[in-house]
């Protein structure tokens, strides 16, 4: 695994050096909601990623343990990546905010249910979604 340079030994910085950028979570959230992603499929999202920073964000999420390649079950030119064990521990994280940013502004409808579901039952929601990425 290729090292990350570390600014400081602050637990924030520390983590911001791995995911200190937009497109890391954009993809982790990718994976959380699909379970497996192709190259293709992250390029279709919305925000509109560029190629080579996509390819060098997911470099560093796998280098990082993050993320994983596995071998797509149609294609030998395609790969599929998949959250490992570390990317999926990262569900709480995005359930957070989610419910930071239905606090301060308006949830797209398409989240509405989402957001609903996890504030009756957060531990619940995780222990499902972790459960349904892990197998």
């Amino acid at each position: 695994m290729k090292e990350v340079k570390k600014r400081s030994d602050c637990p924030i910085s520390s983590t911001l050096d791995v995911f200190g950028d937009k497109w890391s979570f954009l993809i982790i959230r990718d994976l959380l909601s699909a379970k497996e992603c192709t190259y293709g499929d992250f390029l279709k999202s919305e925000e509109g990623i560029a190629t080579n920073i996509l390819a060098s964000r997911l470099l560093m999420l796998e280098e990082n343990k993050v993320i994983e390649k596995l071998e797509h079950p149609n294609s030998k030119a395609k790969v599929l990546y998949k959250l490992t064990k570390k990317g999926i521990d990262l569900l709480p994280i995005i359930i957070e905010m989610h419910l930071w940013f239905d606090k301060y502004d308006k949830i797209p409808d398409d989240k509405k249910e989402m957001i609903e579901t996890i504030k009756k039952d957060k531990i619940g929601f995780i222990a499902v979604t972790t459960n349904k990425l892990e197998n």
